[in-house]
């Protein structure tokens, strides 16, 4: 098969168009009310407190969210059911052929849900990806702490060869016999399950983020921006590279032979598999990356999922349609240049975790209305890690300067919190102010 290779930051689809195309907002939302069907297909899962991490459509046509709020959410319409059990974010997410359902995040837990559910075991680092084969009876994980591991639905595993680095991506090839794995050293590895064997495909020289596998090929996605395909032996067919990086979300549709790619700039590329071509390339977020992608059953609508805490559902056969040059404000986060330095910190290191306002919330942190002068591990209602539970820790000016100048990581050990530091003295004085005004309780 000739090569194919696109290098140039926009293409032209079948026909012609323009692709750096916006899919949300309320000009897009008022030109989706001109067309019926389209309206009829739009739509937004709302509700998590935190980043989409992953995105997981059942046999049944359910779609599943993880989040970095710890839950899992499964949509019947645009209302969810939250499955709670993970101890962190929830960053892997895949349903078996029965509609079972397998998550994995950074508490290295590998949970399953269906009439009931429990935990199949951990890993020794953060769960990167989850992969089922067709009959359900292997479930691959790949982790952080170099492993990678194929359970029964029992909760047993044997561990696979180690691939030598840190796990990114897993894929089983159709009919299950066959297990791809993407590792932070560049390499793509080829397991054959049956004859227990293990053979590099791919040093791609960068780390390999998102791989896909079709019928005799493979797609992959890299930190550099590489967006690759080759044959099963390792022989590229197609580079569909362009000037974005990092590759963070990969779906493939086999019977419509539709690949789409998300990236770190916030553009939804979308392939077509049968003629190697791009037939989209649009800016799917103003700012903030693409992180979980997937298609509807029937290939006809795309979820995708980011920065944001929503999930966006867009029928393919309008993504054409709509330039974001009229939609200039929607955006994940505001300009962070118009922010004051202290709310400037606050966003960067606090906000995806932590709401200011009273009350309950789904973000994965407690909320900091109140915080200063409030013992740590004590708001009413949030599940605190075993190490705060109990803490002598107070909140002053103080205390939150010494936990982001050491780092969470090092000043409460054992804790929920991810590493998060602030090197500049003045950064963390900006931060406390800004907090003191707006968690200040009336």
């Amino acid at each position: 098969m000739a090569r194919t290779r696109w290098t140039s930051t926009r293409a032209a689809g079948s026909n012609g168009g323009a692709f750096l195309r916006r899919w949300w907002g309320a000009v897009v939302l008022a030109a989706l009310i001109v067309s019926p069907v389209a309206a009829q297909e739009f739509t937004t899962l709302k509700g998590h407190g935190g980043p989409i991490m992953g995105i997981a459509v059942s046999p049944q046509g359910q779609v599943a969210t993880a989040s970095f709020d710890n839950s899992v959410g499964l949509w019947q319409g645009r209302t969810p059911t939250w499955l709670e059990g993970h101890a962190a974010a929830v960053t892997a997410i895949a349903f078996g052929p029965g509609g079972i359902l397998y998550t994995g995040g950074d508490d290295f837990a590998l949970r399953q849900w269906g009439a009931s559910a429990r935990e199949l075991g951990r890993h020794d680092g953060k769960i990167t990806s989850i992969t089922v084969s067709d009959d359900g009876a292997r479930i691959a994980t790949g982790s952080w702490d170099g492993s990678i591991r194929l359970w029964s639905s029992a909760g047993d595993f044997r561990a696979l060869p180690a691939p030598g680095a840190g796990v990114n991506a897993v894929a089983f090839e159709k009919g299950g016999g066959t297990l791809f794995a993407a590792t932070s050293q560049g390499v793509v590895w080829r397991y054959d399950l049956e004859a227990d064997t293990q053979l590099p495909l791919v040093k791609h020289g960068f780390g390999v983020n998102r791989l896909v596998v079709g019928d005799e090929w493979l797609a992959y996605g890299a930190v550099d921006g590489g967006t690759r395909v080759i044959d099963l032996d390792g022989r590229e067919i197609a580079d569909f590279t362009l000037d974005r990086r990092p590759i963070l979300a990969m779906a493939h549709h086999p019977e419509t032979g539709q690949i789409a790619v998300g990236d770190g700039h916030g553009y939804i590329m979308m392939l077509d598999a049968h003629e190697w071509r791009i037939t989209h390339d649009f800016r799917a977020t103003r700012n903030g990356p693409v992180w979980a992608l997937a298609f509807s059953n029937d290939g006809t609508v795309l979820h995708a999922g980011g920065l944001d805490d929503a999930v966006y559902s867009w029928p393919v056969a309008f993504l054409d349609q709509f330039d974001p040059a009229i939609d200039g404000q929607r955006s994940f986060l505001r300009d962070a240049a118009t922010m004051p330095n202290g709310e400037r910190q606050f966003m960067r290191k606090c906000s995806i975790c932590h709401a200011l306002q009273p009350g309950p919330s789904r973000k994965a942190g407690p909320s900091l209305h109140g915080v200063f002068g409030r013992r740590a591990g004590t708001l009413a209602g949030y599940r605190y890690s075993d190490t705060l539970d109990g803490s002598s820790i107070i909140w002053t000016d103080e205390t939150i300067d010494a936990l982001f100048d050491t780092g969470p990581d090092h000043y409460i050990p054992g804790s929920k919190m991810p590493m998060q530091v602030i090197a500049k003295a003045q950064d963390r004085a900006d931060l406390i102010a800004f907090l003191k005004q707006a968690t200040r309780q009336e």
